[in-house]
């Protein structure tokens, strides 16, 4: 069946070229992009795939949420709303909890003009199960496997009916839904793709089959992304006829761009950067909670980091304050609770605070006056500095870190080995429920070396307490919400008393964009870049 959004060549003006050079100079007159045309300066280069059973990284998610649309969604311009209808437009549980049924929406398409059917979401669930790629373990939670998902998910007309193998609370299943891989795909038009087994995923993966407020136009791996408005979209066409979403790695060239009006927004620059454009009247600064939170592990199999006493002193020898105002200012704030700022059960308590005085006598107390531990640390600035920070408290109190920088890759092929005694980093929630957090930061079913898990409770080497991995397993289960926010909260009030893993900061997220650019929004704390609402004035 022919699309009716063709692959087509990146024909733009001048100002917005995917393949002009960058020009060095400021031009009296400053360059506007087209009115229709949304264009943005952002690093892109992890993309791999853009098929929704297969894409698990930040700029692959944020293309395939124009491209599909799910069984449920978030606003984007409301996040404290919750979930939402959307192919779904209504749907109810049974009495036992084990079984969901969605009511799909009538009378919408395709980008192909194939219409949206309940064959079609439940084909889609099936697929990404028996693909097995990596956000396949999002709707594995719920029982579902390779061998019994065609039993499990089904359809009867236009009704989408999933059997649980427990009694989920609805929240958890309903928001693991509105995740990326619950996107909706065009069944006739995938497997006209398919080679193999594969369930076009080869196909999928430099294409796009959905029916969301966007098409792919081209994307051209490590230069640009092209999005082409879908004018039959059922919720109205988007404003944008186009966006383009262009690879530029250094703050300094997004600088450039954004100043001379080559691009309309530019999502990666640094606080300096930042502080730069501050002054310029023709653009404006955006800031956006996101979901991220840097945290530092303390590995439980190191000697000394294993010693209960020395995890305690380690939550005073970060200076927070310190951190937050300089090297990290307005891209981190200080929060100290695994789950982010926007979640369900979220909690907002700081208890710690830099005192090196503190932490001495908690070391002294325990008769640790000396002692050194070596880790790496992967080579981002942000996670540099902070190690070298952590150094130098450490050396207040007769410790020494040895720090030893090293790639991203080297950094978590050891990390996941269980090999580094500290590690600085980020975690991104795989999906907006609060289990995302809970199930990998206080969650560890079996710490033995040989388990292999992904948990970083597990990478940390931390036996967590039984009635914590209790705890966290019975919460996904709580059907009353306010209860189920209780939980966590109690949860992360026993995490912040004993875990070895330390949150110390949540993403803000600093988007300098054209003042004429309104309505955006990168998706808060629980979803993707929207692009749908966006209008320039």
């Amino acid at each position: 069946m022919q699309n009716r959004f063709p692959l087509r060549a990146l024909l733009l003006a001048s100002a917005v070229s995917l393949a002009a050079p960058m020009t060095l100079t400021v031009t009296a007159a400053q360059a506007e992009t087209p009115a229709d045309t949304l264009v943005i300066a952002h690093q892109i280069d992890d993309i791999i795939s853009l098929d929704p059973g297969q894409s698990f990284e930040f700029s692959g998610q944020d293309v395939v949420h124009s491209l599909y649309d799910r069984l449920v969604d978030f606003d984007p311009l409301d996040l404290n709303a919750g979930i939402k209808p959307s192919l779904a437009e209504s749907w109810e549980v049974s009495e036992d909890g084990k079984t969901i049924t969605l009511t799909m929406r009538e009378g919408v398409t395709f980008q192909s003009g194939n219409p949206v059917r309940a064959e079609d979401a439940a084909w889609s669930l099936q697929r990404a199960v028996k693909l097995n790629k990596s956000p396949a373990f999002i709707l594995n939670q719920f029982g579902f496997t390779a061998e019994n998902v065609d039993e499990r998910v089904t359809f009867d007309g236009n009704r989408v009916i999933l059997q649980l193998d427990q009694p989920y609370a609805q929240s958890f299943v309903l928001n693991c839904l509105a995740s990326e891989v619950g996107s909706v795909i065009d069944k006739e038009t995938a497997m006209s793709h398919a080679e193999g087994e594969d369930f076009g995923n080869a196909w999928l993966s430099t294409n796009g089959a959905g029916s969301g407020p966007y098409a792919l136009g081209a994307w051209r791996p490590n230069e640009a992304v092209q999005l082409v408005a879908n004018p039959d979209y059922w919720q109205g066409a988007p404003t944008m006829a186009r966006v383009i979403v262009r690879h530029v790695q250094e703050s300094s060239a997004q600088r450039l761009l954004l100043e001379q009006g080559d691009v309309d927004v530019a999502r990666n620059l640094t606080p300096t950067d930042v502080e730069g454009v501050a002054g310029n009247e023709r653009l404006k600064v955006l800031d956006e909670l996101r979901g991220r939170i840097l945290y530092m592990g303390l590995s439980q199999k190191d000697p000394l980091l294993s010693r209960p006493e020395m995890v305690e002193a380690m939550k005073y020898l970060i200076d927070y304050a310190g951190m937050e105002s300089s090297f990290l200012k307005g891209q981190w704030k200080v929060h100290q609770n695994f789950l982010p700022e926007g979640y369900l059960g979220a909690a907002d308590e700081n208890p710690w605070s830099y005192d090196i005085e503190k932490a001495r006598q908690i070391l002294t107390d325990a008769g640790i006056t000396s002692g050194t531990v070596k880790t790496i640390v992967r080579d981002i600035r942000e996670y540099v500095d902070a190690a070298q920070t952590l150094q130098a408290a450490m050396a207040q109190v007769g410790l020494t870190l040895e720090i030893q920088q090293m790639t991203g890759a080297q950094v978590l092929d050891a990390y996941r080995a269980r090999q580094v005694p500290i590690f600085i980093g980020e975690w991104g929630p795989d999906y907006a429920d609060p289990n995302t957090n809970a199930s990998t930061f206080a969650h560890n079913p079996n710490n033995a070396d040989d388990a292999g898990l992904s948990q970083l409770a597990w990478r940390n080497s931390w036996a967590v307490p039984q009635e914590m991995n209790q705890a966290v397993e019975a919460a996904t289960l709580e059907g009353d919400t306010d209860k189920r926010v209780q939980m966590y909260l109690d949860i992360q009030s026993q995490y912040r008393e004993i875990a070895p893993i330390i949150p110390m900061f949540q993403k803000i997220e600093q988007v300098v964009l054209q003042q004429n650019v309104q309505n955006w929004t990168s998706g808060g704390s629980v979803t993707s870049v929207n692009y749908r609402q966006v209008t320039k004035e």
